[in-house]
């Protein structure tokens, strides 16, 4: 079936929706790749019990996947708790999926640790390889942000000093970036060489004034800065 990858790059996931069928959904959709779902919750407060759970029993999952608006008020409550997650579990990666763009709560997760962090829409989903491909890749410490998250923020950060060196193609490799692309990827979406990519990327970490000695960090931290400025 053409996924052994998956399956050589399993992940423990907990997902917290109060979806059943969502729920459900997303456990058989992970599982039949490969994946260990360790538990599957309903609520905030289940979710940080449930991590915490794992912690004292040192079986920290690799990721958290959680809905945005949870019980009781579905309001913020699942964000607020991946948020809490971060601080508390730095090495667990926090993947949010919500209905809307949410401009705030997309940049108070992103503050902080520039690690394992991805916001998608829920209808991303659907896309099943580019889903569990997120998941895995904040799992490992990757973004994984949706493109429409990317454009929104994008739209605001143009006005930022921050971002006022970059050329408008810098500006646009550092979008895909942001999406958590590769450069390979980045050059087949704009229809250039991988060689052009990489001089555009090396020039955004100059003016950027990311270090070489950040090593492969510094795609991570010329994100953040991105889309926090």
């Amino acid at each position: 079936m053409g996924d052994n990858s998956v399956v050589e790059d399993r992940v423990r996931v907990v997902i917290a929706e109060d979806s059943v069928l969502l729920r459900e959904g997303l456990t058989r959709l992970l599982t039949d790749l490969g994946h260990d779902v360790v538990a599957g919750v309903g609520d905030a407060e289940a979710l940080i019990k449930t991590v915490s759970d794992l912690a004292a029993q040192e079986e920290l999952p690799d990721v958290v996947v959680a809905d945005v608006r949870m019980p009781p008020t579905h309001t913020d409550e699942g964000v607020r708790a991946a948020v809490q997650l971060r601080k508390e579990y730095p090495d667990i990666g926090v993947l949010v999926l919500s209905q809307y763009v949410e401009e705030q709560y997309a940049t108070e997760l992103l503050a902080g640790s520039s690690r394992g962090v991805g916001y998608l829409l829920k209808d991303r989903v659907a896309e099943v390889r580019e889903f569990v491909d997120a998941v895995v890749r904040v799992a490992r410490g990757g973004t994984a942000l949706d493109p429409e998250v990317v454009a929104q923020l994008l739209g605001r950060s143009r006005k930022q000093d921050v971002l006022v060196r970059l050329t408008p193609r810098e500006r646009e490799v550092l979008g895909l970036m942001a999406e958590g692309r590769t450069n390979s990827a980045v050059a087949k979406q704009l229809v250039v060489s991988d060689g052009a990519v990489e001089k555009h990327v090396s020039n955004i970490f100059l003016k950027l004034g990311l270090s070489p000695s950040d090593g492969d960090h510094r795609r991570v931290l010329a994100v953040l800065t991105y889309l926090k400025s």
